[in-house]
């Protein structure tokens, strides 16, 4: 098996949801296979940066250098866990991965996309058109309608700033830590008013699944009349078969 290097922190729950997964998913592939108590995992590595220091540290669309900070943070933290000896890396936050062509420069070993994962998982349901919900970073930037491009798929207009600043607030307000009670009635009726019948609802925030429990395994799910696809299961479904079988 690979060792995987999981860089976590941004934020802690679905760090834990990450290891938890794959754990669980390795679990399952080992079961199957006939092996006994302990199932065996691949050997994983965490290295766990601080949200509160990282958030600061966003720079604004368009301008590079302005985001020499926070692209250092996370390089320093892929830098580690190329030395700890992982095989290759996985970002437990889709937020950093606009700034994977940056983090990335100087880090040998390979980084599994999100942005790759997540389209061709969409792509296999058969959507033409997707909406992107996530942090503002996220929905600002174009890398994820760029990549469904690739796959024949029409990503949502970019959302007016009050509305992308009521994503986010939703994100730090109601899934920080994980979800609220209130979580999920805000989600969905934040869907209900962008997603026209048809649309595959991307969840591009790791927080964001948190909101259906019962999900956060299935990288493609239905759920009150909508299709929503799970990045997060899809980028730890890629993290498995490059562990296991890549």
């Amino acid at each position: 098996m690979k060792k995987i290097g999981i860089l976590g922190g941004v934020g802690w729950a679905s760090t834990v949801d990450y290891y938890r997964a794959i754990s669980q998913g390795a679990g399952k592939y080992f079961a199957k296979r006939g092996y006994g108590s302990p199932l065996p995992i691949p050997p994983m590595t965490i290295e766990s940066v601080t949200q509160a220091e990282t958030r600061a540290l966003r720079g604004v669309a368009g301008d590079e250098a302005s985001w020499a900070g926070f692209d250092a943070v996370f390089r320093e933290a892929l830098l580690t866990l190329e030395n700890a000896g992982c095989d290759f890396g996985i970002i437990a936050s889709n937020t950093p991965h606009a700034r994977l062509h940056a983090i990335r420069q100087g880090v040998s070993m390979p980084i599994l996309s999100i942005f790759d994962a997540t389209a061709e998982v969409t792509a296999a349901t058969g959507a033409s058109k997707a909406l992107i919900l996530g942090t503002s970073v996220t929905m600002q930037a174009t890398h994820y309608a760029d990549r469904l491009a690739e796959e024949g798929i029409t990503a949502n207009d970019r959302l007016p700033n009050p509305e992308i600043a009521e994503m986010q607030a939703m994100i730090d307000r109601d899934f920080y830590g994980g979800a609220s009670d209130s979580a999920r009635p805000r989600l969905l009726a934040f869907c209900n008013k962008h997603a026209t019948p048809g649309t595959a609802i991307l969840l591009a925030c790791t927080e964001l699944p948190l909101a259906f429990p019962d999900h956060l395994d299935d990288p493609v799910f239905e759920a009150e009349g909508h299709l929503f696809i799970n990045p997060s299961a899809a980028h730890v479904a890629a993290a498995l078969n490059e562990a296991l079988e890549g």
